[in-house]
């Protein structure tokens, strides 16, 4: 079980300059997290080198990018993208003549849930097939960094790899009931991930979450060995969730989403950051607060624990920190809506008997019950519901300031962590815009 080790002082300015490199293991889509990692690399002189998962051909054949596909994933970035599909998971995979999981989970209803199986030892053999393409996929990768790094220079791979919900219709309305079901459309997330649906995304979690950053660490070895023969750095940072230290009744409490089913792949992923780190490679896992981004639209009440945000903000920043925050925040609201009843409410729903219940760092990460699940859905929509226009949300401005900071936090203390996990939770948010290092955050 890792311990829990929160950030709690800011990083000193990590060694990173010009001509060093940032490579960030994972597509950049729209906005989000990793972003941050991003602006910041290049706000201290970084060179930006990308990746792509690739893309799937109407027949399922997995191919790089086209010509107008890596001009616009470029665009994105900001940077060169290698054009090497890094596409993880295994559910498009077929061996041995059989079809892949995909193909055969096209017919299956979601109504029958419970009972769908597989043919004896087709996913281990599928999984098998998928971690030996990822590999040789990321050791070309590798190569290609080889050959374009300047050997005088450090670098910081960033794995940002997270997901794996196997490409099969059959999910998204059961995943739907999970998340987002009251009444008759709640489904336990215990009783699912306990099917062999469940134990099929459960594998492919820990395969795209988890192991990819294992795969990266040891495929790299190459540029770890040139760096020290140069003197230089080669670090490694991913990106974890296991809960957030928000303020909740005037005090930082440690929460969490729930259900999180793909947390068990999160302390996978922590375990490997450990593993590499005995073993003398620096390898951090930042966990990260909650936002809300186009991919976490699924989980309806992720965002409530984003609101006090705000009230950490004043609390360690300070009043011209906070202010024109809390200025912006207050126009996204209906008239007669005011942030200080935004934030009660949140502050309402997380100090919830309810929540207290079921919450225990130890036991993480906790399955949903129907009282909770209620309780959160009706409280995302009554928070929800006191805005003026559901496009220009409060969470979206501070799911920006999130990864912004965590996208500097990230990038300066992976030059020296003094943990192999790290949580960066509110107060550490907040302290940083305080700092010349966060100007332009808020």
């Amino acid at each position: 079980m890792t311990d829990y080790t929160p950030m709690t002082q800011l990083p000193e300015t990590g060694g990173y300059k010009a001509g060093d490199v940032l490579v960030l293991v994972g597509e950049l889509f729209g906005r989000g997290y990793a972003n941050g990692l991003v602006e910041e690399a290049k706000r201290v002189g970084m060179t930006v080198i990308g990746t792509t998962v690739g893309r799937r051909d109407s027949d399922g054949s997995l191919r790089p990018l086209n010509a107008e596909e890596l001009a616009e994933a470029e665009s994105i970035l900001g940077g060169t993208v290698i054009n090497v599909p890094l596409e993880a998971g295994f559910d498009m995979e077929a061996v041995d003549g059989q079809p892949s999981v995909a193909e055969l989970l096209k017919k299956a209803r979601p109504d029958d849930w419970d009972t769908i199986s597989f043919p004896e030892g087709l996913l281990e053999k599928a999984c098998a097939a998928g971690t030996a393409r990822f590999r040789a996929a990321i050791s070309q990768v590798a190569r290609e960094l080889e050959a374009c790094i300047p050997a005088g220079a450090s670098i910081l791979l960033a794995h940002s790899m997270a997901g794996g919900i196997p490409r099969a219709r059959v999910f998204m309305p059961l995943l739907n009931r999970v998340f987002k079901g009251t009444g008759d459309k709640y489904l336990s997330s215990e009783a699912f991930w306990n099917s062999n649906l469940g134990r099929l995304c459960d594998a492919s979690f820990n395969e795209v979450t988890g192991d990819t950053f294992r795969y990266l660490i040891e495929e790299t070895a190459g540029l770890r060995q040139r760096a020290a023969a140069a003197g230089t750095r080669a670090c490694y940072c991913a990106y974890g969730y296991h809960g957030t230290g928000v303020l909740v009744g005037g005090e930082y409490r440690w929460q969490s989403y729930t259900p999180y089913v793909q947390g068990i792949a999160k302390m996978r992923l922590e375990a490997i950051a450990e593993q590499a780190t005995a073993n003398g490679i620096p390898a951090t896992v930042f966990n990260c607060p909650e936002i809300q981004t186009n991919s976490s639209a699924l989980f309806l009440g992720v965002e409530i624990s984003l609101y006090p945000l705000l009230t950490a903000i004043r609390q360690e920043a300070g009043q011209q920190v906070a202010a024109p925050i809390e200025a912006r925040c207050q126009a996204m609201l209906k008239e007669g809506e005011t942030v200080v009843h935004l934030l009660e409410r949140a502050d309402a729903f997380l100090a919830s008997p309810v929540l207290a219940k079921i919450l225990d760092f130890t036991t993480w990460p906790q399955h949903n019950t129907r009282e909770q699940a209620e309780l959160m859905l009706a409280s995302s929509a009554e928070l929800m519901g006191m805005h003026s226009d559901q496009k220009q949300l409060v969470c979206a401005e501070l799911s920006r300031i999130v990864f912004l900071s965590t996208g500097k936090l990230m990038l300066h203390a992976s030059w020296n962590p003094p943990a192999a996990v790290l949580w960066l939770n509110h107060d550490i948010i907040g302290k940083l815009l305080a700092d010349p290092l966060g100007a332009g955050i808020a």
